[in-house]
């Protein structure tokens, strides 16, 4: 039997809920309030989430051969189109914390040389895509209102982290804000990335991961971070490991089909707390990513991807369109995030449209 994708203008696909212009107007309040609880701190402003870096790298993205109709969609069209890439590994918190303090690890990828329609054809950096990934399948930030609960709560008890996991407790999702504290605490290289939410993918609908898929990268699967390690040991060991070698990652994609979108009640999208079954829908590889031996953690390259460049899953190809209520907040939401933090930092925004404009 054929198997059958959810088209991504399928009228089941997307539905908002009542209040959530409102909730996404919370949340931009809560984090801009953040942000400004962290420059107090520091000096210095940075975005709403993943402010801590431990790393930048230039590679080059290679779309797979003899892909199949559902996976050869958008910018995987052309078999061996290849594009340069920049990514920064980071941790997702709001707050710079301590690299032994198991959290999310979040991974942002900047393809460039990217022509066709895009979602912001105002932009300067128009022949870029972006994607956002972190290490945890699925977000617990699920949707607008969920957010501006969490955002709430974790404003309300500030470091008082027993506080806050009471009050976690009492929700039905503990599980799901629970997680996020439960990750393994690797190598960030090593770690498998999710963008956790749906995208338009062509025609159709999908999520995406990243896979380390070279030997040497995965012969790293065991470097745990331990209590006698740095505070920034996930720096220190991806700079010891780009300074000695090359890494290759595998780009995956998860296509939304008929019967997963009949099993997850018609919520695969608007939900993005639902990790979708691997067991029964595998993700398939559509690109590879090389990631050549080089200086990850270059001055000039930290400073102006921290305090220039914009990362954000709504700067790319229509496309790949962001779907779902959690996509829907991030676009006013990092649009207010970067506003405050170029103001704070009295900083302008860099538009890239090619990969010459990352500093070495």
């Amino acid at each position: 039997m054929a198997v059958e994708y959810i088209r991504w203008d399928d009228p089941r696909v997307e539905y908002k809920d009542k209040d959530e212009d409102a909730d996404i107007q919370a949340v931009v309040d809560l984090i801009n309030n953040s942000q400004r609880k962290v420059f107090s701190s520091h000096g210095h402003a940075f975005g709403a989430t993943h402010i801590k870096t431990h790393g930048l790298v230039k590679g080059e993205l290679v779309v797979n051969s003899n892909l199949p109709d559902h996976l050869a969609q958008g910018l995987f069209k052309v078999a061996g189109e290849k594009h340069p890439i920049a990514m920064r590994y980071s941790t997702e918190t709001t707050e710079r914390v301590d690299d032994r303090i198991p959290q999310p690890r979040g991974l942002g990828l900047k393809i460039f040389n990217v022509d066709g329609k895009k979602l912001r054809d105002s932009e300067e950096d128009t022949r870029t895509h972006d994607i956002e990934f972190n290490s945890a399948p699925a977000i617990e930030l699920r949707d607008a209102k969920t957010c501006a609960q969490i955002f709430g709560l974790r404003t309300k008890h500030g470091d008082d982290q027993a506080a806050l996991d009471a009050d976690l407790r009492k929700r039905d999702d503990y599980e799901l804000q629970d997680a996020r504290n439960h990750i393994p605490n690797k190598h960030v290289a090593v770690l498998r990335q999710y963008s956790q939410s749906a995208l338009r993918h062509g025609d159709f609908i999908a999520k995406y991961s990243l896979v380390p898929s070279s030997e040497t990268l995965k012969s790293f699967n065991t470097s745990k971070v331990q209590q006698e390690h740095s505070a920034h040991v996930l720096r220190e060991w991806l700079s010891d490991y780009y300074k000695e070698h090359d890494a290759v990652y595998e780009l995956q994609a998860q296509v939304l089909t008929e019967s997963l979108f009949s099993e997850l009640d018609g919520k695969a999208v608007e939900d993005a707390g639902i990790e979708w079954p691997q067991d029964k829908y595998p993700y398939e590889t559509v690109a590879t990513i090389t990631i050549p031996i080089q200086d990850s953690y270059s001055p000039a390259r930290r400073v102006m991807w921290e305090d220039h460049i914009r990362l954000d899953p709504w700067h790319g190809l229509e496309e790949h369109r962001p779907l779902g209520s959690i996509n829907r907040l991030r676009k006013p939401v990092y649009a207010a995030s970067s506003a405050l933090r170029r103001k704070l930092n009295a900083t302008t925004q860099q538009f890239v449209s090619d990969i010459s404009q990352i500093p070495d």
